[in-house]
């Protein structure tokens, strides 16, 4: 069942959302009639449930780590018969895009819950959660302004944002009944995700084929060395790949070509016995090396 990607500003509300849609979720399966509605398992995940503090964002290495984590904790339960509610930061689009992968690795729906809370309005709760020792507090300053600066908002017109559902700040509650439609429905089908044909994988045949597989994953590394040249110094980043319409998402320490060549070597050697087609080669070589980079 769905994975519910719940993605906005520091302190603009997104674990109040978060458990809105939980209870929402728990009462329809708790009422449903529909026996695949009623063994539904929900799952709410997020900084809190993983035991993560908000210091972790003040050091890409340990925020890495953080959200390697969290990738981890919704892979686990992501499933056809769970319904998994990612309330963590997600404000990297390369982030949110592993994410749509994994579900629909799995042949289920996702979308994604953006909390439209302005920003000058998220500051100001920020700023009133810091002074309250008797919450969980909020983000230090120099931490809430740069994930403020770093935040990537969803774009409904990409495939992995969307659906996409915005949760204004004036809203009492997230649109239910339209998250509800497009995750689970009414109509007692189960909503199943077809993988493309071209991920099903099938014997070698074109002779050309190691060839390719050879080329396609030395050019991503190639441009991975390339942007690691034009930004001397830098820890992480995100290089985008037109031609396949996927991003690298760079680990916060810097990756030599060694330890690139390694992870090349074995996505070579698990892929030698399929034929791809040169697009599908680098397509899931990204995907590859993104969820090596998390490790």
């Amino acid at each position: 069942m769905p994975l519910v990607l719940i993605s906005g500003y520091p302190s603009s509300g997104k674990t109040q959302r978060a458990r809105q849609l939980q209870a929402f979720f728990a009462q329809k399966i708790e009422q449903a009639a529909d026996s695949r509605v009623a063994r539904l398992k929900l799952h709410l995940i997020n900084d809190q449930t993983l035991g993560v503090a908000r210091e972790v964002y003040h050091t890409a290495k340990v925020e890495k780590d953080a959200r390697a984590e969290e990738y981890s904790a919704i892979k686990r339960v992501l499933s056809r018969d769970d319904i998994v509610i990612a309330d963590g930061m997600n404000y990297i689009k390369g982030f949110r895009y592993q994410l749509f992968c994994e579900a629909k690795a799995v042949q289920t729906p996702s979308c994604v819950v953006h909390i439209g809370t302005p920003i000058e309005k998220c500051r100001d709760i920020n700023k009133k959660l810091l002074a309250d020792r008797d919450t969980d507090g909020g983000y230090v300053e120099e931490d809430f302004e740069n994930l403020i600066f770093r935040y990537e908002e969803p774009n409904g017109m990409t495939r992995w944002d969307s659906p996409l559902f915005t949760v204004l700040d004036e809203d009492d509650t997230p649109p239910f009944d339209q998250i509800w439609e497009a995750m689970v429905g009414s109509d007692g089908k189960t909503k199943v995700v077809r993988q493309n044909l071209a991920t099903v994988l099938k014997p070698a045949t074109e002779q050309n084929y190691l060839y390719e597989l050879d080329k396609s994953t030395s050019d991503v590394l190639s441009q991975i060395q390339t942007w690691q040249k034009d930004h001397p110094g830098e820890e992480g980043g995100t290089i985008p790949l037109p031609d396949i319409g996927k991003f690298i998402e760079l680990p916060a320490s810097t990756t030599t070509l060694p330890q690139l060549q390694r992870i090349r070597r074995q996505f070579i050697s698990m892929n030698r016995q399929h034929s791809l087609s040169k697009a599908r080669v680098k397509d899931l070589f990204v995907d590859y090396l993104n969820d090596q980079f998390l490790q």
